[in-house]
Order: structure tokens, then sequence, then C-alpha cells
């Protein structure tokens, strides 16, 4: 069973290689903002954040599926199940995504000390055989986290010089250098790394396959 992950996140990859998948990678080139301000538009209100995740996952796996004029040129036929994954982090109320610039990270970081937020990740799983879909489901998963408050502006500054921080949903990693800033998380941990290994277990199994299927590292 060929496995192929809609993301670029080096987070998303290791968590699926550490479990034993090594999965094809397909970036999605995804607008995100676009996608987002359509539904809106189109919907007349702001998404929640449930939707707002699942929406781009959702988005983020089609966007890697051939279309039907492209077939012959794809450079590898697509048989297998498919993945896209998106995390957002809503704080106070308000939907953070990737902060992209140090500025941003910062006015984040300052706000967020001390606080708890909400980290939301949407998985968005096909099964695409036969240049068709055969069968689709989508999940979120949530998990709060909580950020100490005796973190100081000088270790904030020196995170963001870092660059961890910058293209990663919340401007924070559980996984890596962010971890050691974060004191409490109520929920199930890989949903903050972006990708909830349980919950896609589930929707493997929705689609009528079993875990263990996946497994393809030594």
């Amino acid at each position: 069973m060929k496995f192929y992950l809609a993301s670029t996140s080096p987070a998303r990859l290791a968590l699926l290689r550490s479990s034993g998948i090594e999965p094809v990678l397909l970036p999605p080139h995804v607008d995100e903002d676009a996608v987002i301000a359509k539904a809106e538009a189109s919907l007349g209100y702001a998404l929640n954040p449930t939707d707002y995740v699942q929406l781009l996952a959702r988005a983020k796996a089609e966007a890697v599926l051939p279309s039907p004029h492209d077939l012959d040129a794809h450079e590898e036929d697509i048989e297998g199940l498919v993945l896209g994954g998106d995390s957002s982090f809503v704080l106070d109320g308000v939907i953070y995504g990737k902060p992209h610039t140090a500025e941003n990270a910062r006015k984040r970081w300052r706000e967020q000390r001390g606080k708890t937020g909400t980290l939301y990740s949407g998985h968005w799983l096909i099964d695409y055989s036969g240049s068709r879909v055969r069968g689709e489901t989508g999940f979120v998963t949530s998990t709060e986290v909580t950020f100490g408050s005796d973190i100081t502006d000088s270790e904030i500054d020196a995170y963001i010089a870092t660059g961890e921080p910058l293209n990663v949903a919340g401007a924070f990693t559980i996984d890596s250098l962010g971890a050691a800033f974060i004191t409490k998380i109520v929920g199930e941990p890989s949903t903050v790394v972006g990708l909830s290994l349980p919950a896609l277990r589930g929707m493997v199994r929705e689609l009528g396959y079993t875990w263990p299927d996946l497994w393809n590292r030594v």
C-alpha cells in the first residue's frame, strides 16, 4: 500500500517515518489564503477553527491528484492513500496560521506566553486508484497548549532567530526547539506536531485498510 503525503512539513514527515511509514511526498501548492477567502465569501461568515483546518487539509489532498487532462503526463500514477493536513492555533478566539515573518512571530509569542490556546489539526485522506477517488474521509483533532509565563523577551528573540517558528502554525513546535517553552498539553500530543496518528489510524480503517498495511520502513 503506497502512502502519499500532500504536505511540505518536515514534522509530519518525521512523525510518519518514526511510525514505520515512508510516504511519497507530493507538495500541494495551495494558496491557503485564497481558499479560505473564497469559502468565507461564499458562506458570508468566517469559518470556525474546525472547518478552517478541514477545508485546507482537503484542498491540499485534492491538489496533488492528477486532473483528467494531465493523467498521461503525470510522472507517477497515484495508487494508494493520499493525506492532506493543515494546522492552526487559536488563542483568545483568533485563528493563527504560520507567522512567516520574525515580526509576526515575536508579536504572537509576547501575546501567548503564560496563556493557553488550542492547536487544531485537520486531516483529509483519499483512497485513489485507477485514476479515480474510491473513497475519502476527514477528521479534525484539537489539543490545548499552555506556555510558560516566565519566558523572557531575549528567549523569544533567540528562538525566532533560529527560523523555526516562522513556518509552523502558532509559531511554535512541540517536537523541537519550542518544546522547552511549553508547560502543559491536554490532548493527543501528535496533534500539536500537525498529524494525529490515532486519528489517521481510524481514517485508514474507515477506508477498509489496516494500520500495518502502511508499514514500509525496516
